[in-house]
């Protein structure tokens, strides 16, 4: 689909326009609402957005079935997803209004700026980060969202709303090769074949990776790795080569340790997957072998070059993209997943 913006209008601030916003509101476990809300304005620095797509994502999944992650708990109604894109349709105050009409890729999370992890670069680590869909705060499926300009970024020519929402998992993938070092002629194991495995792959092997093996039990996923030109491997058979680089993607238990095995001496194992709290470690092999492990917290500067490798086709997406549906229909395509076994990546379409 391509996204074309309305006739558009800049808003500079005054009164909001005499209509409601639809939105998707989660209001504890298994409670989900389609309700109308005010519609939002863009102030300094912001830009108004009208949504065209916004990706179902494993942690909106959580939320809609426990009501939390972790310490994040969903104690007030909140707008669910973060894997968002849509058209620029409002300016505030300091903005370019030549931005109107703008296809825009939304990263989720706004940190303060100010903070020590902000000024060293990692601003994904910034502890008052304003994040789409993390409890208290609303979310992007909706037909009308804000955010601050910094963080809408123009998509390249030709992509739609649907490819420009997908930056987001991709930044994912980007973050894990970059903290992995991922560079030419490489050796990279992926374990788990979900959305963020499939493209994690495809972006280590843009990144220069000579070899890039996914595992996973799923037949169905293998192959589409494979469609995708990754050398697919079954998670219950044993690996047969060592490997420079794991990017464990499943949070399964025994990915990672088989994963930490596959390991040549000084690889460097990047944990991406959200699994069990605790999983036990091969210490001495982890010591004799000198290997690196490190986690990852969602990214950091990713998304100009999440863009650009989707719109020259290192990474496709649009191959993820199994389900379609509408604002209305919002926890159907929370749900997906657990009824479809060919489900990969689910996409809200708020104007839909």
């Amino acid at each position: 689909m391509t996204t074309t913006a309305p006739p558009a209008t800049t808003s500079t601030g005054g009164d909001s326009p005499a209509q409601t916003n639809r939105s998707a509101v989660l209001r504890g476990e298994r409670d989900l609402v389609v309700e109308d809300r005010p519609v939002p304005e863009a102030g300094p620095g912001e830009v108004l957005v009208e949504v065209g797509a916004v990706g179902i994502c494993g942690s909106d999944v959580h939320y809609y079935e426990h009501g939390r992650i972790g310490s994040f708990v969903v104690e007030a109604p909140m707008v669910i997803g973060h894997e968002a894109a849509g058209v620029v349709v409002g300016v505030g105050e300091g903005v370019d209004p030549a931005r109107v009409g703008q296809l825009v890729a939304l990263e989720p999370g706004i940190p303060c700026r100010h903070c020590e992890q902000c000024l060293a670069g990692r601003y994904n680590l910034c502890p008052d980060v304003v994040f789409f869909a993390t409890p208290p705060v609303d979310g992007a499926i909706a037909r009308l969202v804000t955010l601050d300009a910094d963080f809408a970024y123009p998509a390249p020519e030709g992509l739609d709303a649907e490819q420009a929402a997908m930056a987001e998992p991709v930044s994912v993938g980007v973050w894990a090769s970059r903290k992995a070092g991922v560079g030419p002629g490489d050796r990279v194991l992926v374990t788990g074949a979900g959305p963020i495995g499939l493209l994690a792959g495809q972006v280590a092997r843009a990144f220069g990776a000579s070899q890039v093996t996914v595992t996973d039990v799923s037949d169905f996923r293998l192959g589409v790795a494979a469609e995708l030109g990754l050398d697919a491997r079954r998670a219950d058979q044993p690996l047969t080569s060592e490997y420079d680089v794991l990017l464990e993607c499943s949070g399964a238990p025994v990915a990672v340790q088989t994963g930490l095995a596959a390991l040549a001496r000084a690889g460097r194992a990047v944990l991406v997957g959200m699994g069990p709290d605790e999983v036990g470690i091969n210490i001495p092999m982890v010591q004799s072998r000198e290997l690196v492990i490190t986690g990852t917290f969602r990214y950091a500067r990713t998304y100009p070059v999440a863009l650009e490798l989707i719109a020259s086709g290192a990474v496709n997406v649009e191959r993820l993209i199994t389900h379609r549906f509408g604002l209305e229909e919002t926890e159907a395509a929370l749900t997906a997943g657990r009824r479809e076994p060919e489900a990969i990546k689910s996409m809200v379409l708020p104007q839909g």
